[in-house]
């Protein structure tokens, strides 16, 4: 036990208190050394998001739960091409509901993502794939 005093002690009497503390100035970057985060939006994804937001709005304004073709037809005739539209199944395998429908519109680079779940609709914007499409696998 004095063996275990003895140690707390000189644990304890090693450790300095300092007598005099520094101050460091803090340092601020100057105005032009901050980096300015712009972004620029194509154009054509700018107005293919907005299109395809409103026309998924419009629609689960009028039916909260479209099938496939009406999905397809609405985003077609906001103008996107037929050919840059994917759409994810409307009924499972089973013939019931799908619970979320997914539809892309294919604008150079990138996706336009559109979601209707419960009656509510989210759009992002995303890469294309690798395989050219929006969609993994072959339900387009």
């Amino acid at each position: 036990m004095s063996l275990m005093i003895a140690a707390a002690l000189t644990i304890t009497a090693c450790t300095a208190t300092p007598t005099s503390s520094t101050v460091q100035p803090a340092v601020t970057p100057s105005p032009s050394a901050s980096p300015v985060a712009t972004a620029t939006i194509d154009p054509a994804v700018a107005a293919t998001t907005s299109a395809v937001e409103s026309t998924l709005k419009t629609l689960v304004a009028s039916n909260p739960k479209p099938d496939r073709e009406t999905l397809r037809a609405a985003l077609v005739a906001a103008g996107i091409p037929n050919a840059n539209v994917e759409v994810s199944v409307s009924r499972t395998p089973t013939g019931l509901d799908v619970d979320a429908m997914e539809a892309a519109a294919l604008t150079g680079e990138s996706c336009i993502m559109g979601q209707i779940r419960d009656g509510g609709v989210v759009v992002t914007v995303l890469p294309v794939l690798a395989t050219g499409k929006c969609f993994v696998g072959d339900a387009r």
